[in-house]
């Protein structure tokens, strides 16, 4: 009942809920630190209209709407403008997206990138959170650039100094974001203030050009736009005293002030005209406005109603006072340059922690303020277009109207409105980005999914983020020396853009998943407008340039994949994971359970690891092997069986082991490479624990068809027998299942990863067929960087009555069709005698075997019992020895020379028990004798035993090796012998795998022809194959 409180105290803490103020540890992370204590956090009281529509709509409304809005007008004209705008409706849908994400649940300060993260998954959310702090960081250049622009061009100031001043402003404002962001906090209401009072102002001069427009003259030389910096009058020359004098006009464009000084040509030719730049609301100036102008650097900006008399010579015209256009213009550029003017709509959701009901306020403040921003932006550029002549609306910096802000020049009362009030207001944008991108910053590194940015989640005691900020610093500084806000806009547009695609990605990945735990209080969303809204931003960032998207979505990229590689890995629930199963269960339900077509064989494999008393694994190589052998393709399965019982009384210990044993096991998958599942199960016994593993693991299509195990290498020093069993049980189960096995003998002694084999062969003994799984794995094998450099020999055994020479060429021919690549060699086994090596060696496995069955002896007992049966049979094997010499193998003569040699040889190969015995004399209770006779075996056994045991041991003394059994020996000694004699040296040797034999009573004796099989080969892989073939000739 501890861990579950009371209805009442749950309900009570949910309703006290508090958020954590942005930047700051998030939920997950805090309520994990026991004992830490939690500060009193104010009630948060902000309501719709304060805390989201305000934000959004200062952020929403800046520079652009005050430096480049009338200059977009005239370029693009008011139709495509319009176009332009359409920008607003990918923002529209945005916002429902993010209201839908932001009122499911409630949603922590961190804004867009807590959002994305815990909907998308840390990859995403890293991703698109950095791209989203990049993008607050270089919109504080624009705003900075902006400033510095109103700066310069009110006080005539020259523009090679926007980086000088721009650098001393961006020191200016981190300085005072380092100082005190508080007083920035208070200030923000003043900022919104100005964006509010400039934009009445603009509408209220609109409304006087009605009646009665503002005098701002401009000076056409034909149809040229001149800047009206250096002259008072557009006059060529004025009558003073009944004298004709020349103007200030006259010496810019003639070398001299008098009247026959030469001249330039245009200016010879073309008369001046003075137009209104305000004709006012009822001139008529729409229709000129409708259409747009664009082109490229350094045209000229003209009026084409206006008569002009060309001249062949334009050489000089870049010399004189002309506007033109200082970038080339055109659709896509301005579309990149615009759209920063729509973003900020995150505004209010960056504040969800210090409002009074975040779900009811994001929602509706949110669109309210997009729609409020939309209706601005759409009769400001009709406005502007019926106002405003066309050749000052396409004058950027307002050099005709003598270098006033052309929005300046519609506003009432006065121009020094717009000035003051788009200086603060940019300047408090720039402040704000400095003050939010560090947050944003600092709440992404202690997440703690980037590594590399661990740093940055500290800062000064009150939280501060210090390293943050000196790092938005760095990069602003990096927007402030391009020194153009048309090239920085375009930037940043791509970053938010990002940002706003992945947040419809995680709306529509939600909706369409159906996930339980989605249920948000704003309805008013579908994933088909949030498939709309992402396929608009995709869209605008390749209109607006291609480049710079490729860009951002590179650096997503790359974050996305690092995170992935090396991030924390954190479960936040998010969607990526929930389309990550639906995915799975689309796939295996498409996925036929029928076993796959022979050219897509692959070995999915089961790999059969063993841990020891530790949980520790005991063969890691076993676990390098399978990432070689698979190199990331395909199925793996790492299983283990623990002896127990599942169901105990002491369930934490149960627990315990399963859970290290999952961890210990994954921790070695993980240091190997090895990519797969790791599945423990707990049985009473390893036999059925290691049957249900093969039967049951996978799922549906997905299941392995290949299982991979150890070598039981000390089988015969083992105590218990049980060992060696479960091993061949488990040959009979893979055969029942139709399943290929792979056993590796010695597979400590494998490469690891980091080797690199040199030159060398993989040696391949096609005794049997298996269905080709020993032509394809060395073919694998090699696609690994470990055995890359080995190549592949195939020898196949020839009898008498085999033609050696055509089977050489047919093996080659097939090998050609497989295409493989492969040395072949036929190996010729002569018929021979059984030698008495042979013989012995059946002998006395017969023997063990027989006298392990039918007495059962103690530890001590049995090492007697085998020492006295070995002495006993010396004799009649020399006999036989004597009269069969020339049946013995060349390669056993020189062990025959002596019998004392022979006995040694015999006893140490098949006795290994003696060995241990020799080392161990003096640890029983009583000496252990070196010399045992048969006398004193009976003495000794018949003290302990019944008297009716002595037949079957006398019996044992007498018999003589199975027929069969010795053929079988043979076959495993002669093929041995040539294995060893050709393949000693290789790198890899892949052998035919025999079958266990039907009558479980000869198990031992097949795991003793096995051992003689592979006696003398250091790595070898038994194969056998899963009855099916697994490579084909067929493309």
């Amino acid at each position: 009942m501890d861990s579950n409180p009371m209805v009442s105290s749950l309900l009570n803490k949910l309703a006290n809920y508090t958020n954590l103020t942005q930047g700051a540890q998030e939920h997950e992370e805090a309520d994990d630190d026991e004992g830490a204590k939690k500060k009193a956090v104010k009630s948060p009281q902000m309501g719709t209209f304060m805390g989201v529509y305000l934000p959004c709509l200062q952020n929403i409304l800046g520079v652009i709407l005050f430096l480049r809005l009338t200059w977009i007008v005239g370029t693009a004209g008011i139709m495509e403008s319009l176009m332009i705008f359409m920008q607003c409706y990918c923002t529209m849908l945005t916002a429902i997206s993010m209201s839908a994400i932001a009122t499911n649940g409630v949603v922590p300060a961190g804004g867009s990138y807590y959002m994305i993260s815990r909907s998308l998954g840390p990859e995403f959310g890293g991703a698109v959170g950095l791209c989203f702090y990049l993008g607050t960081t270089f919109a504080g250049s624009m705003y900075i650039l902006g400033t510095i622009e109103i700066l310069l061009v009110s006080v005539d100031a020259l523009l090679n100094n926007m980086r000088v001043y721009g650098t001393c402003c961006l020191a200016l404002m981190s300085l005072v974001v380092f100082v005190g962001v508080k007083y920035v906090n208070k200030l923000a209401l003043v900022f919104l203030a100005c964006v509010i009072l400039s934009i009445l102002a603009i509408y209220a001069g609109v409304i006087k050009t009605a009646f009665e427009p503002p005098d701002f003259p401009v000076c056409l030389l034909g149809n040229r736009t001149l800047q009206n910096h250096n002259f008072d009058k557009c006059l060529k020359t004025e009558v003073i005293g009944n004298v004709t004098v020349t103007t200030a006009l006259w010496k810019l464009f003639c070398e001299g002030p008098e009247l026959n000084a030469t001249c330039n040509d245009y200016f010879k030719y073309n008369n001046l005209t003075e137009l209104q730049g305000i004709p006012g609301l009822t001139s008529g100036v729409i229709s000129d406005n409708m259409w747009g102008d664009y082109g490229p650097l350094g045209m000229l900006v003209e009026n084409t109603r206006v008569a002009s008399v060309p001249v062949a010579d334009n050489s000089q015209d870049v010399y004189m006072p002309y506007v033109v256009n200082d970038i080339t213009t055109f659709f896509t550029l301005l579309v990149g340059i615009y759209f920063p003017s729509v973003t900020g709509i995150m505004a209010g959701s960056n504040r969800s922690g210090d409002l009074r009901d975040a779900q009811k306020s994001i929602p509706i403040g949110t669109i309210l303020a997009i729609a409020t921003t939309s209706i601005i932006y759409v009769t400001c550029v009709v406005l502007f277009g019926a106002c405003i002549e066309g050749v000052v609306l396409r004058d950027k910096f307002g050099d005709s109207v003598k270098g006033n802000l052309v929005i300046g020049t519609l506003s009432w009362p006065s121009p020094w409105v717009i000035v003051i009030g788009s200086f603060f207001s940019c300047c408090g944008a720039g402040l704000q980005s400095l003050t939010g991108a560090p947050r944003l910053l600092q709440a992404i590194a202690r997440d703690g999914i980037v590594p590399f940015l661990q740093v940055f989640g500290h800062g000064k005691a009150n939280g501060e983020p210090t390293w943050a900020l000196l790092l938005t610093a760095g990069i602003c500084e990096i927007g402030i020396l391009i020194a153009s806000l048309d090239a920085v806009a375009p930037i940043l547009s791509m970053f938010f853009l990002m940002c706003y695609l992945f947040v419809n990605l995680a709306c529509a990945v939600q909706t369409l998943l159906r996930t339980p735990n989605w249920r948000p209080r704003f309805k008013y969303y579908h994933w088909a407008l949030s498939f709309l809204g992402m396929s608009l931003c995709l869209s605008l960032m390749f209109i607006s340039s291609w480049y710079y998207a490729i860009l951002a979505m590179g650096i997503a990229g790359c974050i996305y994949k690092y995170i992935e590689y090396r991030g924390a890995e954190k479960e936040w629930g998010d969607g990526i994971r929930g389309l990550s199963l639906n995915a799975a269960r689309y796939a295996l339900i498409r996925l036929e359970e029928a076993p796959p077509h022979t050219k897509n064989w692959r070995p999915q494999l089961l790999v059969l690891l063993n841990v020891d008393a530790d949980q520790v694994v005991k063969h890691p190589r076993l676990l390098s092997f399978t990432t070689q052998l698979k190199a990331g393709k395909g199925l793996t399965i790492v299983g283990n069986v623990l002896e127990g019982t599942y169901l105990t009384k002491d369930l934490k210990y149960a627990h315990t082991d399963i859970h290290t044993c999952m961890k210990n096991i994954k921790s070695a998958m993980s240091a190997e490479r090895t990519k797969g599942f790791c599945h423990v199960v707990v049985s009473s016994n390893l036999r059925d624990g290691f049957s249900h593993l093969i039967q049951s693991a996978g799922l549906g299509g997905m299941k392995h068809n290949s299982v991979l195990m150890a070598w039981p290498g000390t089988w015969k020093q083992s105590n218990d027998p049980q060992s060696w069993k479960n091993f061949i049980e488990t040959v009979r189960e893979t055969t029942a299942a139709h399943q290929a096995l792979l056993v590796a003998k010695n597979v400590d002694s494998f490469p690891t990863n980091q080797d690199r084999l040199g030159e060398g062969t993989i040696d391949v003994w096609w005794v049997v067929h298996d269905g080709g799984m020993l032509m394809l794995l060395p073919f694998l094998l090699r696609q690994h960087k470990v055995w890359r450099k080995c190549k592949m020999r195939i020898f196949t055994v020839a009898q008498m009555d085999d033609n050696s020479i055509q089977m050489k060429k047919d093996l080659q021919m097939f090998l050609y069709h497989l295409r493989l690549d492969a040395e072949v060699e036929v190996v010729e086994m002569h018929d021979s005698d059984i030698s008495a090596f042979t013989y012995e060696k059946t002998l006395v496995m017969e023997q063990r075997s027989q006298m392990l069955k039918q007495m059962q002896l103690s530890r001590t007992e049995r090492e007697r019992e085998i020492q006295s049966i070995t002495d006993e049979s010396r004799s009649s094997i020399r006999r036989k020895n004597q009269g069969g010499a020339h049946g013995v193998s060349p390669s056993r003569q020189s062990s025959q020379m002596e019998d004392t040699q022979e006995d040694e040889l015999i006893h140490d190969r098949n006795t290994a028990s003696h060995a241990t015995m020799n080392d161990k004399v003096e640890t029983g209770p009583e000496r252990v004798h070196m010399t045992w006779t048969k006398e004193k075996l009976f003495t000794e056994r018949n003290r302990n035993r019944e008297p009716n045991a002595n037949v079957a041991v006398r019996d044992l003394f007498n018999m003589k090796p199975n027929q069969s059994n010795v053929r079988r020996m043979h076959t495993a000694v002669k093929l041995n012998e040539v294995v060893v004699n050709k393949s000693q040296g290789a790198h890899l040797v892949l052998l035919n795998m025999p079958g266990p034999p039907k009558n479980r009573g000869g198990d031992e004796n097949y795991m003793e022809f096995l051992e003689v099989l592979l006696e003398g080969l250091n790595r070898v892989l038994l194969v056998r194959g899963g009855g099916r073939e697994v490579i084909t000739i067929y493309s």
